[in-house]
């Protein structure tokens, strides 16, 4: 059986990073936002908070109980899009450079900066 080449020869470019606020556009979550708590680039990922929250058993330590802990999972960042500071819909991005010469991320419904 052939194995599946996974390497990429480049790394993806994210238009989401950890701590933007962000609206789920598909799935079972959809409409739902929340803030980025990690974002994973090798699989195209972000773990969102309140969003894909899954039930994992954990086993007991001699310092920890053990039992069913709820915790969000990662949901794939096509499913994503950024919250407008503004007006709180969600919207795509553009990239600018600001009068200091730094890449700065701007609104494409609003045209307000991103922080």
């Amino acid at each position: 059986m052939a194995t599946k080449n996974t390497s990429k020869r480049f790394a993806p470019k994210l238009h989401i990073r950890k701590g933007d606020k962000v609206m789920v556009i598909s799935g079972d979550y959809k409409g739902r936002t929340g803030e980025v708590i990690e974002v994973i680039p090798s699989k195209n990922r972000a773990v969102v908070e309140g969003v894909n929250i899954v039930k994992k058993h954990i086993k007991a330590t001699q310092n920890e109980s053990g039992g069913i802990v709820e915790m969000p999972a990662s949901i794939h960042i096509s499913n994503l899009s950024l919250v407008d500071p503004k007006s709180g819909e969600p919207t795509r991005i553009n990239y600018d450079v600001d009068n200091n010469g730094v890449k700065v991320r701007i609104s494409k419904k609003s045209g307000n900066v991103i922080k």
